[in-house]
């Protein structure tokens, strides 16, 4: 083969393999996967909130306030918040609610170990995991209940709606971007198991609960990786739902994607039974979750296999890439024009792959991102 069938070939390899990871798994998901029934019910367990905290004085008064107004009894339900070494008045805070569990870390260890903390003081029949930033919907743990009647399943995440400084669902491409995940966790919820579940809102049996290792990043894909991996189902229920804004400070949204993409890689590290035949999702954690860790790297294979191609196509397909990521730029530095559509799909796509890409820096670096 001459140089520019090779750099075809390559090129049209890699497009197909972002195509994957971005779309096809749920184009497969959808056309192949088979709805598993849930028996549903209305079980009224005992339920111990779980949240980890680290000088976040200045949220926990609105988010108690929030806990108090759930629909359930007040008898079933217990709060256990654990201040992970905070150095503000989270124990001041705290000390006003008597109604609350308070742990009190004397340092910092980071989310995981306090979630480890907190579990041990738990004493309901089901754990829910909150976050303390989002505000919880009041019907949220009524919503997440039901399944819990089917032996079968182990865990159940609920939704995190992105919203606007005025409360208005978000209309940028992150919120585009995060349509098109919960789409990709309908289907493995009604096929399955999801991959992950949402980390600002999740219940699972506390029966089922394993301690997590140090300095995981990512609770809330190894919490649901091990529940699977005994036997048990988790599942999606998106009329539980969690509220959250979008970051407004610049770069604060792309920060946080960096730590995320590299807490993949760190959880690979502290768990590798998750890349061995013991995981029952590995198929989906793959298709899911690592595909997407190495589009920036075939992203700029694409951009010298077009431009070594001598055929008049790939010209044209490099033309397209450079107008592209042009366009990126314009939604980068001109953020005001993120409200086409045409800059800010650009834009958000190759914000989370340059996250993705620095993740991999931070990771084999060992830099820091955990805590």
């Amino acid at each position: 083969m001459v140089l520019h069938e090779i750099a075809e070939w390559v090129f049209f390899c890699c497009l197909a393999v972002i195509f994957y990871a971005y779309a096809g798994y749920w184009l497969c998901l959808r056309m192949a996967a088979r709805r598993r029934p849930v028996q549903t019910g209305a079980p009224e367990p005992t339920v111990s909130v779980v949240m980890a905290a680290r000088n976040e004085a200045h949220h926990l008064p609105a988010k108690l306030a929030n806990l108090a107004e759930l629909d359930y009894p007040s008898h079933l339900l217990q709060i256990v918040v654990v201040s992970d070494g905070s150095t503000d008045e989270t124990a001041e805070v705290l000390a006003r609610y008597p109604q609350v569990e308070a742990v009190l870390l004397p340092a910092s260890g980071g989310k995981a170990l306090a979630l480890n903390a907190g579990v041990q003081r738990a004493t309901g029949e089901v754990l829910l995991m909150l976050d303390v930033r989002q505000r919880v919907d009041r019907d949220a743990l009524r919503r997440l209940l039901p399944p819990f009647a089917d032996p079968t399943v182990g865990a159940v995440s609920g939704e995190l709606l992105l919203e606007n400084e005025d409360g208005t669902p978000s209309s940028e491409a992150l919120g585009i971007y995060w349509k098109i995940e919960k789409a990709v966790r309908r289907m493995e919820s009604e096929s399955g198991s999801v991959v992950g579940v949402t980390g600002a809102i999740y219940l699972m049996r506390r029966a089922l609960f394993e301690p997590l290792p140090a300095g995981l990043v990512l609770d809330d894909v190894l919490v649901p990786m091990q529940v699977a991996r005994r036997g048990y189902r988790v599942l999606f229920q998106p009329a539980a739902v969690a509220r959250d804004r979008l970051f407004v400070e610049p770069g604060k949204e792309f920060r946080r994607k960096v730590r995320t993409l590299t807490g993949n890689l760190q959880m690979l590290r502290l768990a590798p039974w998750l890349l061995s035949g013991s995981n029952p999702l590995l198929g989906r954690l793959i298709s899911h979750k690592l595909l997407r860790l190495i589009v920036p790297f075939l992203l700029v294979v694409m951009l010298v296999a077009s431009a070594v191609s001598e055929s008049r196509l790939m010209h044209v397909l490099l033309v397209l890439q450079v107008l592209f990521y042009g366009l990126a730029l314009v939604g980068t530095f001109a953020p005001g024009l993120r409200r086409s559509k045409l800059v800010a799909i650009p834009t958000t796509f190759s914000m989370l792959n340059v996250a993705a890409a620095m993740a991999f820096w931070k990771f084999l670096t060992g830099e820091s991102v955990w805590r």
